[in-house]
């Protein structure tokens, strides 16, 4: 061609030109119309695809089969998953970029149960400080006024302290026993020992326990560590919020109880609230790889137990030590910046 136009570069023009057309009317073009009509392509293309393939399976497993043997060779095994398997990060890839056809909604519940696996019981349970329950120990009145008041369908019965777990009383039984007048302390333990507690042990997968739940037939269950010690409570629906998001308007949640907004951009935490909670609730990206809590998250930083007024940084999000009682941070006031800025090192007040 060069010679006859006397071009010399006629030959890398004709394959600049030819690769032009084979990507778009061979490549982009064909996969552009596919994805606008999907369902009219995959109709039309279904019978020549079945065609296709009956015509070449023969010679597909001729040549599969010689190229398993020669590996076997090798020592290479033969994959036990399917051609087509997907691992967790593809799939969260597929799912991520199937934003314009799957809706917002739905797309992050996948992706939320596409992180079960990867989330524990540590993460989510309620701290052994905070798990509300019957000492039997305790005054008689003192024990009727939190039956009634407590917003809790379900109560740990203990004696002295929580390790020393009876069982379990659910309110609405409470209720028809004080409603016939046959409720004493002797009936109350008796009630509980009738529905033993559930433990798990710490770092159980939230995909797991959600298994157990089920086949357990259990709505909740103690957390407890390698020495079987209580550690906090897990229960079915802090699973499935972690699915779906807060889907009740129990007082106990996050935005209700543990964030209070002083005023456009700070806000007043109780400390013992989850890093998670705080994270999926007001949009914060708190590190999430070391402690669970706002206060363990400042004792690491610290590595002391601070007084009230101490400063400290964490990222892009200033913390100030409101309040502190029993060897622990109990209240913070926290400063979220307007916009991002860089990650500054961790600062203390004077």
């Amino acid at each position: 061609l060069a010679q006859r136009t006397g071009y010399p570069y006629a030959v890398p023009l004709t394959g600049a030109l030819l690769t032009i057309v084979v990507i778009v009317f061979c490549e982009l073009a064909p996969k552009i119309y596919a994805a606008a009509n999907p369902e009219g392509v995959a109709l039309h293309a279904a019978g020549i695809y079945r065609v296709l393939v009956l015509v070449a399976r023969p010679a597909l497993w001729l040549t599969n089969s010689v190229a398993r043997g020669f590996l076997r060779l090798f020592g290479v095994a033969r994959a036990t998953a399917g051609p087509h398997a997907l691992s967790a990060e593809e799939l969260r890839l597929v799912v991520t970029e199937a934003a314009p056809v799957i809706p917002a909604r739905h797309r992050q519940m996948l992706l939320s149960i596409l992180d079960l696996e990867r989330i524990t019981v540590n993460d989510i349970m309620i701290p052994r400080q905070e798990i509300s329950g019957i000492d039997v120990r305790e005054s008689w009145e003192d024990i009727l006024d939190q039956l009634q008041q407590t917003p809790h369908t379900r109560l740990p019965v203990y004696e002295g302290e929580l390790d020393n777990l009876i069982g379990l009383v659910h309110m609405k039984r409470v209720a028809h026993e004080l409603v016939r007048g046959t409720l004493t302390r002797e009936r109350l333990i008796e009630v509980a020992r009738g529905r033993e507690a559930y433990f798990v042990p710490e770092g159980t997968a939230l995909n797991v326990q959600l298994v157990q739940f089920q086949r357990n037939r259990r709505r909740l269950a103690f957390v407890v560590n390698e020495y079987g010690d209580i550690e906090g409570l897990v229960t079915l629906e802090d699973i499935l919020e972690e699915i779906v998001g807060e889907f009740t308007s129990d007082p106990a949640t996050v935005t209700h109880k543990d964030v209070h907004t002083e005023r456009p951009g700070v806000f007043i935490v109780n400390a013992s609230a989850t890093i998670r909670a705080l994270n999926r609730a007001l949009g914060w990206q708190l590190p999430t790889g070391g402690p669970k809590t706002v206060n363990g998250l400042l004792l690491e930083q610290l590595e002391t137990i601070p007084d009230s007024g101490t400063m400290v940084r964490v990222g892009n999000y200033e913390f100030e030590v409101l309040q502190v009682g029993d060897n622990a941070v109990r209240t913070v006031r926290v400063r979220v910046p307007a916009a991002p800025k860089a990650v500054l090192p961790v600062s203390r007040a004077p």
